[in-house]
């Protein structure tokens, strides 16, 4: 998916307009939450999402998504992770 596509669906989804977060690389973050759901795009490098123990990778042009309060840990590729994300409260 490309940016334009992304905010489009973000718009129909009502959710607002993303900000563009970035992590460094081969960082990561031990399993939290949000008080948020979150749709997010990535533009550059690499995330896993590790969920109840399922771990999937996302590169340029994925989406991935969380629940609200849906507890997830993170890691980031060997370049980190560029992605947009929108939060909906």
């Amino acid at each position: 998916m490309n940016q334009a596509q992304f905010i489009e669906m973000l718009q129909q989804e009502d959710y607002p307009d993303p900000v563009e977060v970035r992590q460094a690389p081969n960082g990561s973050l031990g399993e939290h939450s949000h008080p948020f759901a979150v749709k997010a795009l990535v533009i550059d490098g690499s995330i896993n999402i590790t969920i109840q123990g399922n771990r999937k990778t996302y590169s340029i042009g994925d989406v991935f998504q969380l629940g609200f309060e849906e507890p997830h840990s993170e890691s980031y590729g060997p370049t980190g992770v560029v992605y947009l994300a929108s939060r909906n409260h």
